[in-house]
């Protein structure tokens, strides 16, 4: 996968990950932007760093970034870019999480409660009507 500010690539290789044609070894801890406030992001990415890791890995919760249809929120303690961009400098990789469903002790896996409204909806299955509420959010986030 090409990245365009670096000009590198990463892909797997049999066993191997290669990063710009060399093997790779991600050594990565999960740590989660929206439960910790920003000030205090870059402190605890570089304690990551500190800890020998060269990679973290976040979830990303929907209902949080979307808590009214339509409606999204990248502000604050939910500035994903800001987060992505703080790993950078401190030297960290991202894995990034995106859902649907996260889990993560999280209520309702990160839905947001608003799926609720429409009684004919099935979530967690190939639904055209939930279907249709993740192509809307990652039409988004993925920007």
């Amino acid at each position: 996968m090409k990245n365009a500010e670096n000009r590198g690539s990463f892909i797997i290789d049999g066993a191997d990950f290669l990063l710009n044609g060399e093997k790779f070894n991600i050594y990565s801890g999960a740590m989660h932007y929206f439960r910790i406030l920003p000030e205090y992001w870059e402190d605890r990415l570089t304690k990551m760093k500190a800890a020998g890791l060269n990679t973290v890995e976040t979830y990303v919760p929907w209902n949080l970034h979307e808590p009214k249809k339509g409606k999204f929120d990248f502000s604050g303690m939910l500035d994903i870019v800001k987060f992505v961009e703080t790993a950078k400098k401190v030297g960290l990789y991202v894995i990034v999480r995106p859902g649907p469903y996260i889990c993560a002790e999280w209520d309702f896996g990160g839905f947001p409660a608003w799926l609720l409204a429409d009684e004919n909806i099935r979530l967690r299955c190939y639904d055209i009507l939930f279907l249709t509420h993740v192509s809307d959010y990652y039409k988004l986030l993925l920007k």
